[in-house]
């Protein structure tokens, strides 16, 4: 569901309006757009209302052409449409869309009829020109820029160890009403659940062994059977037991032959 045409959709948009760069690109294409004064803009209006005219369509037209545009590509890959063909679909779709603002807009400020001659054919070509223009370069350059990858945070449960017991984490191991954490610094017990210590290793590999043991994968050194069970050795050179229930998931984690 999350992967649904809406939803793509939604996430792109918000992204893109949070972002700084889009904010700055939009205000740097209205002032450029407006000085300069194409389609006669320089001669119906003066240079502040011209500025104030082409950040406002700069803006509208970014956003509403990139709703639609998202929108309709998602759906049409959805549908097994190749890339391109969908990129195309998308921002003619899109230039209709920005075509119809355009008109709204030039009429709410310059009364400017849609039935005025010459106009609308040719208003009609270069929005979804350029709209698909700027569909086709938007997704070219988003396939060749590498996608930053976010720095992994650490683990929230360190911030329950002391200063110095903070590190990579190794296990957390239940000991009566408390949990050891083992990490490549030490261990500290602290008073917590397993299930709420396991909820806050963040992006540290690992997984449950026993009822009583979680393990980070990386700080395993070795595993030997024990008959129906498994013995993990850490990182630490301590030992950690699997239970026969957790047998299938350190097999499906690599660290025991199937």
């Amino acid at each position: 569901m999350n992967n649904a045409p809406l939803q793509i959709t939604k996430r792109e948009m918000q992204m893109l309006f949070t972002a700084r760069r889009t904010w700055i690109g939009l205000a740097a294409a209205g002032i450029i757009l407006g000085l300069a004064g194409p389609f006669d803009t320089d001669e119906a209006l003066t240079v502040v209302p011209r500025l104030v005219y082409w950040l406002f369509v700069a803006a509208i037209g970014f956003f509403l052409g990139s709703t639609v545009s998202t929108f309709t590509a998602e759906t049409l890959r959805g549908r097994g449409v190749g890339l391109w063909p969908s990129v195309v679909i998308a921002g003619a779709l899109a230039g209709v869309v920005n075509l119809g603002a355009l008109l709204l807009i030039n009429w709410l400020v310059f009364r400017l009829s849609p039935s005025t001659p010459g106009y609308l054919g040719a208003l009609s070509i270069n929005v979804v020109a350029i709209s698909i223009i700027i569909a086709g370069a938007y997704v070219s350059i988003q396939s060749n820029t590498p996608r930053e990858t976010p720095e992994p945070q650490p683990p929230r449960l360190l911030d329950r160890l002391p200063v110095d017991k903070r590190g990579p984490l190794i296990s957390l191991s239940v000991q009566d009403h408390y949990v050891e954490v083992a990490t490549a610094k030490g261990t500290d017990l602290i008073l917590i659940r397993l299930s709420d210590a396991m909820a806050e290793v963040g992006d540290t590999p690992g997984l449950q062994v026993h009822r009583s043991h979680w393990i980070a994968t990386k700080a395993v050194a070795s595993v030997r059977r024990d008959g129906a069970r498994a013995i993990l050795t850490m990182a630490d050179g301590r030992d950690i037991p699997v239970s026969r229930t957790y047998i299938p998931a350190i097999k499906e984690a690599g660290l025991l032959p199937r």
